[in-house]
């Protein structure tokens, strides 16, 4: 069978590299195409009737470097070729070539190939041998060379050998490219699967041939990637049916299915001369690229939409730095009006909120994508949700001077939900509306019940989104243009940590706008909660400080300014302070004189802070005291890490004042009730 005409000049000429090997766990060559010898720099003789793995040895995959998978991966796919009986197509695999250099020095040159291994079987089912296509990509995956074919000689060929006829059926079906034989005239003779596969061309009649007039048709406005374009005699088939070589082409074409989709292709034709040197047929070879290109395209705009946070960040976080610096240096100046301290320590800690603020978005986003947050769910009362949204949004809309209407539905609206999530959600949903209203605007926000759900929609007369805005709004970094002075601020992360709350929720939120200038509207819908009894969750309320009896305090943290500034804060609360910047001093401290409480930074140098928590534990003189971790770390795993390690309490930096108040409050309020008890008890043994 591999020694018939049609096979040897089907299989011979192909443009596309190929051999036969046996079916076997070490396979043997038994015929290769020029294409493949062309690929390879090998000979004939070198390959055939040779064990694969050694005619066409490669370096051994190195397990430091992924792309080496080429030995392993061709061994995998022949493998399961042989248990399967179907065929395998491989990804991209690097396979270097034997060579020689200029030295006469054998070398290994590197390639990288598109392979596929069909299995071509006899009528009775037997595995004959297996067809191993091969695409070298190295050279941005140039097109395949045209199949130098000839009509003529392909069905004389198929008189001859009905067995050949198979073998090249075989072949042509195999091919990962589309494969057309036309006649002088341009009309098809023959296709394989892949191409009509791309044109959909069971849509056409079968009964009639496509002439040359019709074959144009099939074509698209052509262009190539740069723009350019293609008139009609320069396409392959027309030069090839002229007997002049082309380049391939890079072409958008047209499908023939109801969709009418476009697809673009590398095109590449070839003449098929006969005996007398006449042009009577001509072959085309088409590789859909559309796929590829829009991966391409894809990742060109996310890495143009990486580039632009990226910058977004830096200028939002120079944003309240700046401030920052110039009201430290007024302050270091130490001759400042009393006046003049009070608004720069003001603007400290407004611009400390905000950054702190963006650190959160950014943490918040990077838990809910991967999945790390959960939602403690309770029965939650949304009236009291938008409450403390709108109170937490208040600054913003008050400072942009905007109106804000609510509207609540007077029947309490009971959801299933996490009462600190959803006060996020719609808080954020608010912020955005602020934001991208200009100054004097006007927001509303209403929330009823409408069949079955809980309904939250928040609108405002702002700028508005665009078709292609909406359809995005909710990715991450997705904004609206905005101004030079870049007055809305923000990371374009809130919506999309909107939409992964909501989901979390078995919600969902949608976008809305008319086009730019005209506003926008987002609504949100929950499900109701079935079940009428029970009390609902409040939504997080605020706590005022009270005074407590003082404690002494040890802080821990290498960073000096960072200790001085906790330690400050501290005493400020009416709190004896101790500090010191590494664990070792801290364990020699607790040795000769004990604290009530620990605030320790996880990040310490030699003994991190939570092997230091472990220490004080297993030392009597600090195992009743209170440990509070101050770590940069605010994910849920951190928080059970700190408590696994023994601390009471877990503070994400910077520290809240409030906070931390509240927590040395209630601890001086239990250490002086514990004394009472203790005074009470010795005076009546007395």
């Amino acid at each position: 069978m591999l020694d018939t005409p049609l096979y040897q000049s089907i299989f011979a000429s192909s443009p596309i590299g190929a051999y036969i090997l046996s079916p076997s766990e070490d396979p043997v060559i038994l015929d290769v195409n020029e294409a493949f010898l062309g690929n390879v720099a090998h000979t004939r003789e070198q390959l055939v009737g040779q064990r694969l793995f050694v005619a066409l040895p490669a370096p051994p995959d190195d397990p430091d470097d992924p792309a080496s998978n080429g030995v392993t991966a061709l061994r995998n796919s022949l493998a399961r070729v042989i248990a399967t009986g179907q065929p395998q197509s491989m990804p991209t695999q690097r396979y270097p070539i034997r060579s020689r250099g200029p030295d006469g020095k054998e070398v290994f040159v590197e390639r990288f190939w598109n392979a596929t291994n069909t299995p071509i079987f006899d009528a009775a089912g037997k595995l004959l041998c297996i067809y191993h296509v091969t695409i070298e990509v190295t050279a941005q995956k140039k097109a395949e060379e045209a199949l130098r074919l000839s009509r003529r000689e392909a069905l004389e060929a198929a008189r001859q050998a009905e067995a050949g006829r198979a073998r090249l059926d075989a072949v042509l079906q195999a091919a990962p490219v589309g494969i057309v034989l036309a006649d002088a005239a341009g009309r098809v003779l023959e296709s394989n699967a892949a191409h009509d596969a791309l044109w959909c061309r069971h849509c056409l009649p079968a009964t009639k041939p496509l002439d040359f007039a019709e074959w144009k048709g099939w074509w698209a406005d052509g262009s190539a990637r740069h723009g350019q374009p293609v008139a009609s005699d320069e396409w392959p088939l027309a030069l090839a049916l002229r007997g002049e070589t082309s380049a391939p082409h890079l072409i958008e074409i047209e499908t023939f299915d109801a969709a009418r989709r476009r697809r673009i292709v590398v095109c590449s034709a070839a003449p098929v001369r006969g005996p007398g040197g006449a042009i009577d047929a001509a072959v085309v070879v088409l590789l859909d690229m559309t796929e590829r290109l829009r991966a391409e395209a894809a990742l060109r705009e996310a890495d143009r939409r990486k580039d632009e946070f990226l910058a977004m960040l830096a200028h939002e976080l120079r944003n309240p730095l700046a401030p920052i610096m110039a009201a430290a240096e007024l302050l270091a100046q130490g001759d400042a009006a009393p006046e003049a301290v009070r608004q720069a320590s003001g603007i400290i800690a407004r611009q400390a909120r905000h950054l702190t603020g963006l650190v959160d978005d950014l943490l918040d986003v990077s838990r809910v994508t991967r999945g790390l947050v959960m939602v403690d769910k309770g029965r939650v009362e949304l009236g009291a949700v938008v409450a403390e949204a709108v109170e937490q949004v208040q600054p913003l809309v008050a400072s942009r001077r905007h109106r804000l209407d609510v509207d609540v539905e007077g029947t309490p609206l009971v959801v299933s939900g996490d009462a600190k999530r959803l006060v996020q959600v719609v808080a954020n949903l608010l912020n955005n509306a602020a934001k991208y209203t200009p100054p004097g605007g006007r927001i509303v926000l209403r929330a009823h019940a409408e069949q079955g759900e809980a309904c939250i929609l928040v609108s405002d007369n702002g700028i508005g989104m665009s078709r292609e805005l909406i359809g995005r709004a909710f990715e991450l970094f997705a904004q609206a243009e905005r101004d030079p002075d870049r007055v809305q601020g923000g990371l374009g992360i809130g919506l999309a940590v909107v939409q992964r709350l909501v989901d979390l929720h078995g919600g969902r939120v949608e976008a809305y706008s008319a086009g730019p200038g005209q506003g926008s509207r987002f609504v949100l819908r929950l499900p109701l909660s079935r079940d009428g009894a029970g009390a609902a969750q409040p939504a997080p309320a605020s706590r005022i400080p009270a005074p407590g009896r003082p404690l002494c305090v040890t802080v821990v943290d290498d960073n000096l300014d960072a200790a001085q500034m906790l330690s400050m804060m501290v005493r400020h609360f009416g709190h004896t302070v101790r500090v010191a910047h590494t664990a070792a001093a801290a364990l020699e401290a607790a040795r000769q004189a004990p604290s009530d409480a620990y605030l320790l930074d996880i990040g310490l140098p030699g003994m991190d802070g939570y092997e230091l928590a472990r220490r004080l534990r297993g030392e009597a003189c600090a195992a009743g005291a209170v440990l509070v971790a101050v770590t940069g770390y605010g994910g849920e795993e951190a928080r059970r890490t700190a408590l696994e390690a023994g601390f009471d309490h877990h503070f994400v930096k910077p520290v809240k004042g409030g906070e931390l108040r509240l927590l040395l409050r209630d601890l001086a309020r239990a250490r002086g009730c514990l004394l009472q008890e203790r005074n009470v008890l010795a005076s009546a043994r007395q």
